[in-house]
């Protein structure tokens, strides 16, 4: 993994009326960024996963407001924009890595596109990423 590895919180939620928006509104009060967002949701449950610019903030908050989460790196990649996506699936079959998941940043500082990438190998995906050109992103490059 690079140095500086993009954050991402995983945020268990109850799957009722409100608590997405309880979440956003969260760190929209305190200044910190939501940079990508998906939800997976199952009848009784959310899981929202969330890269932000500030992940130290972030952490502190979900832990103050006691909410359940879970955090780790992952893959971000730049892309200029949608007609690259096949080139970076392309690069991470040609090196034989199992992506769990990939969604996309709503806005990053630099106004690029860029994908949130969950692989089984991240240090061999980042390699097959910039040998094609591809920028993997640091969670520096993200933040504000």
């Amino acid at each position: 993994m690079p140095n500086d590895p993009v954050k991402q919180f995983s945020v268990f939620a109850e799957n009722r009326v409100g608590r997405l928006y309880d979440l956003t509104s969260l760190m929209k009060e305190n200044d910190v960024h939501i940079m990508a967002i998906t939800v997976l949701d199952t009848t009784d449950s959310s899981i929202i996963r969330v890269v932000v610019d500030d992940p130290d903030k972030a952490r502190e908050l979900l832990i103050s407001n006691d909410l359940p989460y879970g955090e780790c790196s992952i893959l971000a990649v730049e892309i200029t924009d949608e007609s690259e996506l096949k080139s970076v699936l392309a690069a991470l079959l040609e090196a034989e890595i199992n992506t769990n998941y990939i969604y996309s940043f709503i806005r990053r500082p630099a106004d690029r596109a860029a994908l949130a990438i969950s692989a089984e190998d991240a240090d061999t995906a980042a390699q097959s990423l910039g040998k094609r050109g591809f920028k993997v992103l640091q969670q520096s490059d993200i933040s504000r």
